[in-house]
């Protein structure tokens, strides 16, 4: 065989390997630059069971807050088919959260957002999630459930974070407490920067967790 025709042969293999859609689904999770989120994303993927790891594709990139939505639909107009699209940030000091929400929506790129920050989200995990104004009195709130908890110092860049949270609390009760907060709050407030102590970051994990559970 020629080596033009051995060019041609590698190339088609890898082109079906890209056009090859998971199973589970292909997710695109464009978040800003702390490692909290990233980290806590990227072992939850792992944490699908092993025979489901080559279904599911959860893809990480890191982005600035405002170049977010730019970055998904970059990635996505790459190669777009069957692709969930997804951005992950806290309110943190954006002062433009509700904005960035509203246009992702608008472009159909789901959101998860946490308000003040995604440690009131890891809270849920441990059964409560305090009304908190602040993104620095909820860390500093959070190390001390988490010291309780797993009894061990909580560091925003552990990449065992998602582990500790997975086997020292309830993720499924963590989802419910979540959603019954965010239901809660939408009854009396309209933007996200209002909904103190709430997040939707808990339904990204609930999807993938219901996809994997219904096939295993």
């Amino acid at each position: 065989m020629s080596s033009h025709r051995r060019k041609g042969a590698r190339q088609n293999r890898r082109s079906k390997t890209l056009s090859r859609i998971p199973d589970l689904g292909y997710y695109i999770v464009v978040t800003d630059t702390k490692a909290t989120e990233k980290n806590y994303l990227n072992e939850f993927r792992k944490s699908v069971p092993e025979k489901l790891q080559d279904k599911l594709v959860i893809s990480v990139i890191k982005s600035s807050t405002d170049k977010m939505i730019e970055k998904a639909l970059e990635v996505y107009n790459k190669e777009s088919q069957h692709r969930e699209l997804w951005i992950v940030f806290d309110r943190d000091r954006v002062e433009n959260f509700d904005k960035i929400i509203s246009d992702a929506q608008k472009l159909g790129i789901k959101v998860g957002w946490s308000n003040p920050c995604i440690e009131i989200w890891f809270y849920a995990y441990f059964g409560e999630m305090p009304k908190i104004q602040t993104s620095t009195k909820c860390n500093t709130d959070f190390e001390k459930i988490f010291k309780i908890k797993t009894g061990q110092d909580y560091d925003k860049a552990d990449l065992d974070n998602y582990q500790k949270l997975h086997q020292n609390g309830d993720e499924k009760k963590a989802i419910e407490i979540a959603e019954l907060r965010y239901n809660q709050e939408c009854k009396n407030h309209d933007n996200p920067s209002e909904m103190l102590s709430t997040t939707t970051l808990h339904r990204l994990i609930g999807e993938i967790i219901e996809k994997t559970n219904i096939t295993t």
